[in-house]
């Protein structure tokens, strides 16, 4: 099976995630994948496959060399946004792209355009998977997956390539923050890691948001609207209106690169009760406790003018930037980038404006760099990703086992 055959087969699994269902996988076509997984990796000729009842994935392609070599994880995640539908997928590939707009659906008039997407002209001349504009592709990451695997076959058929112990993990749930909460770090028994879950070629990662959640609920007393003086309080004015405390311009559509903001994810409600969720995300922990800090005083500011326990806050850290784990090792973020530059890619050293499964990983002793997958305009129905990446990111694979074994002698 290609490269291109296995994505195309990967994509066809419907694995959203759920944040609501409480089980872990979170949805039954993560197990479903996974399965059918183990049967590939099997038939492949990789050892000690299996899937846990959490839906983790593992598989080991032992050594073939007798010298001491590090182990090396590679690891993808297998469930795709919640926040788009990725049920019946319908990839296609426009071949020998010519710059031009893609069409998606003619009759529908939806259209991948460079106008809107001006990273599209990086890749004149190659082979570019889109969707068919009803459904995200699903790059974010069976893209990684695919990629994995295909390095693992390649390995297999071509014993004369010198590599040290490799183990493999497929994750559930990442999309929803809960790719790392069952991983078995002393179980998976690797040195290091990397996550194949980046975006476009290239890019190395290994530093991220800390992140927080935040869900507010402001409490209101309705009364008829033709008797409310001094008698309504409307939770959904109270609401907006500390929502408009926050700075204006510190919002995921104002800022880039190591700025930091607050995002408003949802605003549901109505005169007696609204809910409001929030994510805080900042580069630098103090900036990130100070953020953190800011959205409880303007709690408190609200709840001195309307009353005590008008607003209700509860906050929880999700994961922190992972460099703090990965500097003391930045060998290993040497290696990918030595290894990208022997399979003809630059290196590109960006933080994750987001975060992983290797964020968490790293901070339970698992250091975990993120690379590129090769995809872009993940969780929708624009993403695409040049077949030439994806094979790319295979090579790079396969130099990081082989720059490992060499390093050992």
């Amino acid at each position: 099976m290609t490269l291109v055959e296995r994505f195309f087969e990967y994509v066809s699994f419907d694995t959203q995630s759920d944040m609501d269902t409480g089980l872990t996988p979170s949805t039954p076509g993560q197990m479903f994948f996974a399965k059918y997984l183990v049967d590939e990796l099997k038939r492949i000729g990789m050892s000690e496959v299996k899937v846990d009842d959490n839906g983790y994935l593992t598989a080991t392609l032992p050594s073939n060399i007798s010298r001491q070599v590090p182990v090396v994880g590679f690891i993808a995640h297998m469930d795709t946004s919640p926040d788009f539908t990725g049920k019946h997928v319908k990839p296609k590939i426009v071949s020998n792209y010519d710059g031009g707009d893609i069409a998606l659906d003619e009759e529908e008039n939806i259209y991948l355009k460079p106008d809107e997407f001006p990273e599209l002209t990086k890749y004149l001349g190659q082979d570019i998977i889109t969707t068919d504009g009803h459904t995200l592709l699903g790059a974010d990451d069976k893209a990684g997956i695919a990629e994995i695997v295909t390095a693992m076959a390649y390995l297999i058929k071509n014993p004369e390539i010198e590599h040290g112990k490799i183990r493999i993990c497929f994750t559930p749930d990442e999309e929803i923050g809960q790719g790392a909460d069952h991983f078995d770090v002393e179980g998976f028994g690797a040195d290091f890691a990397y996550t194949l879950d980046g975006g476009e070629l290239g890019e190395l990662q290994f530093e991220n948001f800390n992140a927080a959640f935040v869900r507010l609920v402001v409490h209101g007393r309705n009364v008829h609207p033709g008797y409310a003086r001094g008698k309504m309080r409307n939770s959904m004015r109270i609401a907006h209106q500390l929502a408009s405390m926050l700075p204006r311009h510190e919002t995921p559509e104002h800022t880039e690169g190591y700025e930091g903001f607050y995002h408003l994810m949802s605003f549901n409600g109505d005169v007696e009760k609204t809910e409001l969720t929030y994510i805080i995300r900042d580069f630098d922990s103090d900036r990130f406790e100070k953020r953190k800090r800011e959205m409880h005083h303007l709690v408190n500011k609200v709840n001195a003018e309307f009353g005590a326990d008008t607003v209700e806050i509860v906050m929880n850290d999700q994961y922190y930037n992972m460099r703090t784990k990965i500097e003391p090792k930045m060998h290993i973020v040497d290696l990918a980038a030595e290894a990208m530059k022997r399979a003809g890619v630059t290196p590109l050293i960006l933080p994750i404006r987001g975060g992983t499964d290797g964020a968490r990983l790293s901070y339970m002793g698992l250091p975990t760099p993120n690379i590129f997958a090769g995809g872009h305009n993940f969780h929708g129905r624009f993403e695409f990703i040049p077949v030439q990446s994806m094979e790319k990111a295979v090579k790079v694979i396969l130099q990081i086992v082989q720059l490992l074994a060499a390093e050992n002698k």
